[in-house]
């Protein structure tokens, strides 16, 4: 298939492109360049042709020719959720669902969405299916929340959308994040010998790496129609349900020499959600994990080591998301509404950095 996936330039873009391109599919990446100085020593950049713009001034024709779009552009977390809220909808909601009636009517009959677990927000110990209802806590899983219902909306003969609500995810990548809750406690561990829970440590994540990410969206893409149209799925493995301490402790195991320790002021976490993916795994076969928890943290702890990643690097801007977008606001790199500018127009360089 022609494939178009936005938000290539970023943490699960950069695996995820590699494993469409090797599957055998042309792939185009759209991206505004945000986060395009964020790179990960050690890791190679992904090659293939770049549309350099921002998702809320995608026209007509970027979008003419695909079979399909992966949607994966946006402000990906709850912190840079709340830096503000409005942009987060503008972004997230707004321009996702402007972006599928474009495809719609370009006729682009597969929309795959990278919704969230963080949909189901404030659920307490009960382990959630795709049935269950939402109850987001925060205006990044408010907007998905909007998205996956406003795709409904559009879903017809000639569109097909899925929703992938990934759990949180994990790993390395060539646009590695440090403030996902496994990247962080394993950076914090192996840069300054302390495994800093930032909570009480009670709630629970369902937790995937990003690579077996990677594979549930080309899973999905290549799965009939019929068994995936319209269809919610929760990405990862029920079995790979942690509490935030148990993750701490299986750091504190692996990275020699560290130690828990919580952050001055640690209480309770809203977000407590665990889930039930087995769905996926039977309406797509194709799909399996094959990723466990203790594997992703030995890997990461191998790349902070190899890379000599030291705490004054894994604090930095580079590998937290917040941090980037403050400093590049301060330093005029983006405008106050977060668009790029450096843009100025260029589309279709076959290279992933403006």
């Amino acid at each position: 298939m022609r494939v178009l996936v936005t938000g290539a330039d970023g943490y699960i873009g950069h695996v995820l492109v590699p494993f469409l391109q090797r599957a055998g599919h042309d792939v185009v990446g759209l991206d505004s360049g945000l986060f395009a100085p964020c790179h990960f020593p050690g890791q190679p950049r992904i090659a293939l042709p770049m549309i350099w713009k921002d998702l809320r001034d995608v026209a007509a024709a970027d979008i003419a020719g695909f079979d399909a779009v992966l949607h994966l552009a946006g402000l990906s977390n709850d912190p840079l959720g709340d830096l503000c809220p409005e942009l987060t909808f503008q972004i997230n909601h707004k321009a996702a669902v402007r972006l599928a009636q474009l495809a719609k009517e370009q006729g682009v009959s597969r929309f795959l969405f990278a919704s969230s677990c963080s949909n189901y927000g404030q659920a307490g110990d009960a382990i959630l299916d795709e049935t269950a209802s939402f109850h987001p806590v925060t205006p990044y899983a408010e907007s998905k929340v909007l998205v996956e219902h406003e795709l409904n909306a559009l879903t017809d003969a000639r569109f097909s959308p899925s929703y992938l609500r990934a759990g949180t995810a994990y790993g390395v990548s060539a646009k590695l994040r440090g403030d996902l809750v496994v990247n962080n406690l394993v950076g914090f561990a192996v840069t300054t010998g302390e495994v800093l829970v930032k909570s009480d440590g009670l709630s629970w994540r369902p937790l995937v790496h990003i690579e077996d990410i990677a594979a549930a969206y080309l899973a999905v893409l290549e799965a009939p129609r019929e068994q995936v149209h319209n269809q919610p799925f929760n990405v990862g493995a029920t079995q790979e349900n942690y509490r935030v301490l148990e993750v701490a402790r299986l750091v504190e195991e692996i990275v020699p020499s560290s130690r828990i320790v919580f952050a001055t002021g640690a209480g309770p976490d809203r977000r407590n959600y665990r889930v039930n993916c087995d769905k996926i795994g039977k309406l797509v076969p194709a799909f399996r994990t094959h990723w466990t928890l203790w594997r992703g943290i030995e890997q990461i702890y191998q790349a902070f080591r190899e890379q000599e990643i030291t705490a004054e690097d894994f604090l930095a801007p580079r590998y937290q998301r917040l941090l980037h977008l403050q400093q590049s606001l301060r330093e005029a790199i983006v405008h106050a509404n977060l668009r790029p500018r450096q843009l100025d127009g260029r589309e279709q360089e076959g290279v992933v950095a403006p």
